[in-house]
């Protein structure tokens, strides 16, 4: 994220948006050929970015903060039981929270965390 020229922020608060950061993100994972899932719906609401990878789901969450962590995405998953989805048809779950500093418009925070589906 430090080498995405300020150029592309200008005129503009695209890195307000989490949607960017977080559209690098998917480019990365699908362009190194993973199956993804963006905007993945739950019946509480909608997984980010979803990951798989053989019998594994990564549940990742994007959050933009004004200036330092918060650690609010790693939470938010946990609070709408986003990973439900998957705990039938997954050996290993995995979520992960990301936040992005809106002021220093990089990653300040990532958290990740082991769901026991046993």
């Amino acid at each position: 994220f430090a080498s995405i020229p300020n150029d592309w922020y200008r005129r503009n608060d695209l890195d307000s948006y989490e949607g960017f950061y977080a559209s690098v993100v998917y480019a990365l994972f699908t362009g190194s050929g993973l199956d993804t899932k963006a905007e993945d719906t739950t019946n509480i609401g909608k997984i980010d970015l979803t990951v798989f990878y053989q019998d594994r789901a990564y549940i990742i969450e994007f959050k933009v903060v004004e200036k330092d962590s918060e650690g609010k995405a790693l939470n938010q998953i946990k609070e709408k039981k986003y990973y439900e989805k998957y705990t039938s048809n997954c050996r290993e779950i995995y979520l992960v929270g990301i936040e992005f500093s809106k002021e220093k418009r990089n990653i300040v925070y990532f958290e990740y965390e082991k769901l026991n589906t046993t």
